[in-house]
């Protein structure tokens, strides 16, 4: 994959493009505070508080047999949502949970004594990518839009070439539901990009993914569901910044996003910083390096 050529735009320093991350992880706390004060993001917020939240071995089967997940739910409680599960879809199967009260003869005594059971029942649930909208029912959209236009600076091809570089493959596929990428986590080094959205979306997701390369594709797939907000966090943080500092605004997708996985929380953006600039920091250099940046330590961003 050959870059497009970037000589009509002045390079910077790698001092001045950690200034400019620096810079543009504030914005972005900035934002996410803004959003979080709207009505949009409330009305959201009270659409996503009806959905379950799943134990965190649920969550890996859920992934399991559904790695594309976003939002699940059982079939009628996807009516009471306002969609509809399509008939022939197959369901998630998850493990429930419920109690009840038996009576048994007590050997020693002969008496008969009431003890409580605690089952483990098999559920069926559904992904949002597996429902229809009812007819006449509104539900509040998320916050993210997926973005729209060029990748003027050929950012999906120098992070596809970059990862490639490293041992992934990089594909363009279609993706069910709302997903637009995702970092395969059995081994096989894969990361898919949805093939139906623009290019500038598709750029952003390299991005982000390419982040998930860095950041958590070394750790146990349990860990990472149970931290993903975390996790996400720090993904979308780093595609703002990288497609940031290259001329590509993707805040239309990523304020929403990341408000949604740090659920606005300040101090988790916070905690994410370090490994945000560190990151976006490598991945800048990676997909165009700057020529006064030797590796020594001292181009290593600060929180």
């Amino acid at each position: 994959m050959t870059a497009k050529s970037t000589t009509a735009r002045p390079r910077k320093t790698a001092v001045q493009r950690q200034a400019e991350a620096k810079a543009l992880h504030e914005k972005l706390t900035t934002q996410i505070e803004a959003l979080a004060s709207s009505g949009e993001w409330q009305k959201f917020l009270d659409y996503a508080a009806s959905f379950h939240s799943y134990s965190l071995n649920n969550l890996l089967l859920i992934t399991a047999q559904c790695p594309h997940a976003t939002q699940v739910a059982g079939f009628r409680a996807w009516q009471v949502k306002g969609r509809q599960v399509r008939k022939g879809e197959k369901s998630i199967k998850i493990f429930g949970y419920s109690s009840k009260k038996i009576t048994e003869k007590n050997e020693k005594t002969g008496e008969d004594e009431e003890k409580k059971i605690t089952l483990f029942p098999i559920l069926s649930v559904f992904d949002i990518s597996q429902t229809d909208p009812i007819e006449g029912v509104a539900t509040p959209a998320h916050p993210s839009r997926r973005l729209e236009g060029t990748d003027d600076a050929d950012l999906y091809a120098r992070t596809a070439a970059y990862l490639e570089g490293i041992g992934w493959t990089v594909t363009r596929e279609p993706i069910p539901g709302e997903a637009n990428g995702y970092t395969t986590t059995d081994g096989t080094r894969r990361v898919v990009v949805e093939a139906n959205v623009s290019d500038a979306q598709a750029a952003k997701t390299a991005i982000h993914e390419a982040a998930h390369v860095l950041l958590h594709a070394d750790e146990d797939h349990a860990e990472y569901i149970a931290h993903r907000g975390i996790k996400e966090t720090e993904a979308e943080s780093v595609a703002y910044i990288v497609a940031g500092v290259f001329g590509l605004d993707t805040a239309a997708y990523s304020v929403g996003y990341v408000a949604g996985w740090s659920k606005t929380d300040p101090e988790t953006i916070k905690a994410t910083a370090a490994n945000v600039l560190r990151t976006a920091h490598t991945l800048t250099e990676a997909l165009d390096p700057t020529e006064d940046n030797d590796g020594d330590e001292d181009t290593e961003p600060t929180a």
